[in-house]
């Protein structure tokens, strides 16, 4: 399916590149099976499952599911916008793909970092099958003030 889109990197955006139920998931497995012409990078600070301490106010109230309104909070710090620059750099030089465990991109944190490519000018496509894809969209919840990326509440 990678070679089908012209994929030339594959981008890991796990916190941990590694599944006891599915060992084939596993950093190692997906580095043995992937063609040589297609790279691996694990971008660390991309990855979710993050936590916003208890008291610390959030300005992405827009989102109902804590596990993303959580995320957006790590997208403002620099941890993530250095995942994010090596990210782009990847997109300048060949054509990445990122990955995570969940299956579909709109309940997985890549929906959000979809945001952040679309809003640093980056032309992002959900590939849906080895025939199909489809281009991405910026989030109806996202807000772009002076480049910055929120997810406010409703008004």
């Amino acid at each position: 399916m990678l070679r089908a889109h012209d994929i030339t990197c594959l981008v890991d955006v796990r916190s941990f590149p590694s599944s006891r139920k599915h060992p084939q998931w596993n950093q190692s497995a997906i580095t043995e099976a992937l063609p040589s012409d297609i790279g691996y990078r694990w971008i660390r600070q991309l990855g979710g499952r993050r936590h916003t301490p208890k008291g610390v106010p959030s300005e992405n109230g827009g989102w109902r599911v804590k596990a993303f309104r959580d995320y957006a909070d790590h997208m403002a710090g620099e941890e993530f916008a250095a995942g994010l620059r090596e990210l782009l750099e990847l997109a300048e030089e060949g054509r990445p793909v990122i990955m995570c465990s969940e299956a579909v991109p709109w309940r997985c944190h890549r929906r959000l970092i979809t945001d952040a490519l679309l809003v640093a000018g980056v032309e992002v496509v959900h590939i849906m099958s080895r025939t199909a894809s489809k281009p991405a969209a910026l989030n109806e919840l996202a807000r772009v003030r002076d480049g910055r990326l929120t997810y406010p509440p409703p008004d």
